[in-house]
């Protein structure tokens, strides 16, 4: 066992006081020097890393309150809409309601319109047959006075003689002259 001392505190292993080696030994010096760093690590770097850590937090929070904030400005942008959209829908109801009765009382209008157009045309047509017949009727009534008077001059033609016109005439002019006194007398 001393001499498991001996070579441990031997003066090959240690270097000596004023001067400075590498130790190539890697199982021995990687755990030191790990925790030699990972305490510098965190003795220096704890505020660090606090710091990164409070403002990313503050970050993160900042971002969900803007989140919130959003969130609840859509929903109320959607509360707002769907008031519109019921309110529109409401007048859309209306506008047809109103439409609907509107083309009906255009449609009843227009029925009642045609109606009275049909009326002034049966009555016109009855008065353009009216006057066709009565003017029809005059005609037929003026033919059958000239034929009647043709035949009646022609009949006269016939059965009167000369005697029989100068009494006529001469009957005819008496006539005439009374009803020139009588005229006379009465201005």
């Amino acid at each position: 066992m001393k001499n498991k001392i001996d070579s441990f505190v031997s003066v090959g292993h240690w270097p000596s006081v004023g001067s400075f080696e590498f130790n190539t030994d890697i199982l021995a010096t990687n755990p030191i020097n790990l925790s030699v760093v990972l305490g510098v690590l965190i003795f220096f770097g704890k505020g660090v890393l606090n710091d990164l850590l409070d403002k990313r937090k503050q970050r993160i929070l900042s971002t969900i309150r803007n989140s919130e904030e959003l969130r609840r400005g859509a929903i109320e942008q959607l509360e707002k809409a769907r008031a519109r959209l019921r309110k529109v829908e409401v007048e859309a109801d209306e506008y047809r309601t109103n439409g609907y009765s509107e083309i009906e009382r255009e449609k009843l209008n227009l029925i009642n319109a045609t109606c009275d157009s049909l009326k002034r045309l049966e009555n016109f047509k009855n008065e353009t047959l009216f006057f066709e017949q009565q003017r029809a009727i005059n005609q037929v009534r003026q033919q059958v006075f000239q034929q009647a008077l043709q035949r009646a001059l022609g009949t006269l033609n016939n059965c009167l003689n000369n005697e029989l016109h100068f009494r006529t005439i001469s009957a005819n002019i008496a006539n005439i002259g009374i009803l020139g006194s009588v005229e006379e007398r009465t201005d």
